[in-house]
């Protein structure tokens, strides 16, 4: 669709910047955790007449009329996304995982109550931190005792802790997420306590739904929180899935997302997600598959390069995600700007043990699913590997090795593990 500009400043603005960017990352290596590509049939949901309507509640039990059609799509998606998570409940409307993250918090948690949750500097998302939403809830927190080598719950100690504690809600996943959480092993602790039990599945929800890292459902755990835009590659948006213990368990987690946490969801999204849901039901086994080969042969490579990749014991990672310590080589701020300047996408983060800032960490989190949704395979991961080197160990100038980052980019450009992966993945809907 082209439409004429106005002759309007602001407009024209805001369309420049949007088709740079738009350019910059066509020409770049993408390789924030957090994100995704998400297929073109699902993107063209997201400009429907959906986009300019409401709908509080739940199917057939609305507050505003002209829903119809609105109320058959929406029970859809919900059971997609039951049969994609093999789970009896799921909702749909969350805006974010992060909005999904405040429901659970607000659906298990009382002001006062006890949680567990992981440090921040061991990965944690800062919504189960005291200044996120577990604090403004009024949670007390308390973390897991950490085991630096395995990059995971140390699960003796933690044990002891719960035990001790007998926290209201434990609380597994992250944000720096390289194994599987051990939901199983601690599953007799957790139902000795007694306790909610919250899997926070933002980043491995595609790998999850892929079967290819663990099953939290199946392992003890009553509600799952999620992004359906990182390893689930849908639109930016959240979901809950539910295997709850008791009706009232999961009533409590539908009423906190409405009208506890929001209003009228995002309807377009919602659509949206359906799409990505049942793509991710025909390709996401060998999507997740191939992302999960992808990050450890970077893993491998970059630790043969000379990098300090977290993890070595057990083979950096189990899932999409890497973190280097490049205190080496400066630091996690200057290391990701070199990189920016290469045209290579990553993220400064905290490390365990950390004694910088959130602002200037010691590390670099990098994820493996967005270069392996253009269709990078294994074979192309030393080549990313060297340009990571040229850049942060040989210290050659990032503006040279950029060059060759657009060069190799220019082979991956179509969107795969989707319906019509001949779509490229860039294509711009343009003014002009």
């Amino acid at each position: 669709m082209t439409l004429e500009l106005p002759d309007n400043e602001d407009v024209r603005y805001i369309y420049e910047q949007i088709d740079t960017h738009t350019d910059w990352f066509h020409d770049s290596l993408s390789m924030i955790a957090s994100e995704n590509l998400v297929s073109p049939l699902a993107r063209q949901l997201q400009v429907s007449d959906l986009t300019d309507r409401y709908a509080e509640g739940l199917p057939g039990k609305r507050y505003y009329n002209g829903n119809i059609y609105v109320d058959k799509v929406e029970t859809r998606v919900e059971e997609i996304a039951k049969r994609l998570f093999k789970s009896p409940e799921a909702d749909v409307r969350p805006i974010s995982g992060t909005t999904a993250n405040i429901s659970a918090f607000f659906a298990f948690l009382k002001p006062g109550d006890l949680y567990f949750a992981p440090h921040l500097n061991d990965g944690a998302h800062i919504s189960s931190a005291k200044f996120g939403a577990g604090g403004l809830r009024g949670g007390n927190e308390m973390t897991y005792v950490w085991d630096k080598e395995n990059m995971n719950i140390d699960i003796d100690a933690s044990r002891k802790l719960l035990l001790e504690h007998k926290p209201k809600l434990c609380l597994f996943g992250r944000s720096v997420f390289l194994f599987p959480a051990p939901l199983k092993e601690l599953q007799d602790t957790l139902q000795e306590i007694d306790c909610h039990v919250w899997y926070d599945g933002a980043h491995v929800l595609g790998l999850i739904a892929g079967g290819k890292f663990q099953d939290p459902l199946r392992e003890g755990a009553h509600v799952i929180t999620g992004s359906t835009h990182k390893t689930l590659p849908g639109p930016q948006g959240g979901v809950i899935i539910g295997n709850p213990k008791d009706e009232d368990q999961w009533k409590a987690i539908r009423r906190r997302v409405f009208p506890g946490t929001h209003s009228s969801h995002h309807l377009m999204t919602m659509a949206a997600k359906g799409i990505a849901f049942a793509e991710h039901i025909e390709f996401g086994a060998e999507y997740a598959d191939q992302i999960i080969r992808n990050a450890q042969a970077l893993a491998q490579a970059l630790h043969e390069m000379g990098f300090d990749v977290l993890g070595e014991k057990l083979g950096f990672t189990r899932s999409h995600a890497m973190v280097l310590d490049v205190t080496k080589q400066g630091g996690g701020a200057p290391c990701a700007l070199d990189l920016e300047t290469s045209n290579i996408i990553t993220n400064k983060n905290l490390i365990p043990d950390d004694t910088g800032t959130a602002m200037r960490p010691s590390g670099l989190r990098l994820g493996a699913q967005e270069l392996t949704r253009v269709g990078m395979k294994e074979s192309n991961m030393s080549e990313v590997a060297e340009l990571f080197k040229r850049i942060l160990i040989d210290k050659e100038d990032p503006l040279k090795v950029r060059d060759d980052v657009v060069e190799l980019k220019k082979d991956f450009q179509n969107i795969h593990y989707c319906f019509n992966p001949e779509e490229e993945a860039y294509k711009k809907w343009r003014i002009v």
